[in-house]
């Protein structure tokens, strides 16, 4: 409970509003005291001068007791909760109003009083508390001079014994206390509605929480969008987290998604290569074992045509095995192509006129159609050559006979576009996408061949990746198939 976001929160903000809550409360109770005494010294601030304007205190610089007592008269009825000491010019009391025993200082400091004299104070200015060592007190003061001979101080403290105990009765005050419960009350109401947003706030935070724990359970996308609904507008940073958390849940999906079919690839790929592998090899120890075991009994015609078809079988294992170890390099990225400028039309004669033989035997017309001026193009010359032969090789086997296949090639702004079409049994719509994977090989009933390792598109797809193009196909069942790429121009530089 104490982990979750929503409690550490509430934690912190209870924190924070007692904090505030006992900082007000000291900041009221100190302003009212504060506020008392300086509206206190302000009003009384010219009773010491009118004192020793009225009075003579000091005579031959010696105290005028009947002044002197005049005066402590005239001020205890004006403000009983005064009291009035007579001072030497170092701060000394001479006399003061207070009953004998009352006074515990026998000096006041004179740095307060200087800096009232110099300039009426701002706030309250406090000075010594001759009735206790340790406290100080608002007071008024004004020199009493003989000519213009400083004789002492009449100092007058605002607040005596009695005014402390206005102060206490203002620390039990029925104003103070509502305040203070007002501002504790204020500080409960503002907690309560700061939690109650933190509630909503991080209700998001814990739903989105939730869809992840269910995530990591397994959940499908559905229950998850369920659970924390995609916003097209997100309106904050939590709703940003959670399309961010859903994209992420989706593309880790199709990862997954994407693994589970590559796993099922890779086990039909153990199985095709064990196929591919076993049969050969199967037939290549059959007429092998058959060459030791009646070699007296056949004639060398015989014996020729069994060493014919086990070199035939061992040549497929060969095509098959450099097939393997071809596109695992590519796989890998441990080949490295060698860019160059060449002359595509050129090379597309080639590789026809390679096939050409071939296709007569068949009785399929192989022609190409390129017009007579091209510029060279910029790639990996025997790479593209083992494109060309790998979709030629793959028409020829699916194209029956009387088909007709063809090699287009036309300029098309910045790229040469190449086309390859047949006239053959073509390739269903669902087998599209798959065609470019390794061993995959269709219907094999629809196939005229059984030849064919399954790996030549796979081979051609990732060389022309290479070449940072992407081959393109489009097929219609009995009607052929046509595979498209485009390679740059070249541009001296």
């Amino acid at each position: 409970m104490l982990r979750s976001l929503y409690t550490k929160l509430a934690l912190v903000l209870l924190a924070l509003f007692l904090l505030v809550a006992i900082f007000m409360v000291f900041v009221t109770r100190y302003a009212t005291t504060m506020y008392q005494q300086e509206v206190n010294q302000k009003l009384n601030f010219d009773v010491a001068k009118h004192v020793v304007a009225d009075l003579d205190l000091m005579r031959n610089n010696t105290i005028n007791q009947d002044a002197l007592k005049n005066a402590f008269h005239q001020l205890m009825v004006f403000n009983p909760s005064i009291e009035i000491y007579l001072l030497d010019t170092q701060g000394e009391i001479l006399s003061y109003s207070a009953e004998p025993g009352k006074v515990k200082r026998p000096h006041v400091s004179l740095a307060p009083i200087k800096r009232f004299l110099a300039a009426k104070p701002h706030g309250p200015l406090l000075g010594d508390d001759p009735r206790d060592r340790a406290r100080k007190k608002v007071f008024t003061v004004h020199p009493i001079t003989d000519g213009d001979k400083l004789q002492g101080y009449l100092y007058v403290i605002l607040g005596g014994e009695e005014y402390d105990n206005v102060i206490d009765m203002l620390a039990t005050s029925y104003i103070l206390n509502l305040t203070t419960w007002l501002i504790v009350a204020g500080s409960l109401f503002s907690l309560a509605a700061g939690l109650l947003v933190f509630a909503w706030l991080t209700g998001r935070l814990r739903q989105l929480s939730n869809a992840m724990a269910l995530f990591r359970q397994g959940a499908s996308l559905e229950r998850l969008t369920a659970q924390v609904p995609y916003r097209s507008h997100p309106g904050d940073e939590i709703d940003q987290l959670n399309n961010t958390f859903l994209e992420m849940a989706k593309r880790i999906d199709s990862y997954i998604q994407e693994l589970r079919r590559v796993d099922t690839l890779r086990r039909d790929l153990v199985a095709n290569v064990s196929h591919d592998l076993r049969t050969p090899l199967a037939t290549l120890q059959g007429y092998v074992e058959t060459l030791l075991l009646k070699k007296q009994q056949l004639n060398e015609s015989e014996q020729q045509h069994y060493l014919h078809i086990a070199l035939q079988h061992c040549l497929r294992l060969n095509k098959l095995v450099q097939e393997l170890f071809e596109l695992a390099k590519l796989d890998a990225k441990e080949t490295m192509i060698k860019t160059e400028p060449f002359n595509l039309p050129e090379l597309i004669q080639d590789v026809v006129q390679k096939f050409h033989l071939r296709a007569t035997e068949k009785g399929i017309a192989l022609r190409s159609q390129v017009p007579e001026k091209m510029p060279f193009i910029k790639g990996d010359i025997a790479m593209i050559e083992r494109v060309l032969e790998n979709l030629i090789e793959n028409a020829l086997r699916h194209t029956p006979q009387g088909g007709n296949i063809e090699v287009k090639v036309r300029p098309q702004g910045s790229v040469i576009a190449v086309e390859l079409s047949d006239t053959g049994i073509g390739i269903p719509q669902e087998e599209l996408p798959y065609i470019f994977d390794r061993f995959y090989k269709g219907d094999k009933s629809r196939t005229q061949e059984s030849a064919s390792s399954g790996l030549g598109l796979a081979i051609t797809k990732r060389m022309l990746e290479l070449h940072d193009s992407n081959i393109e196909v489009k097929s219609d069942l009995n009607q052929g198939t046509t595979f498209s790429f485009e390679l740059p121009i070249y541009t001296p530089a």
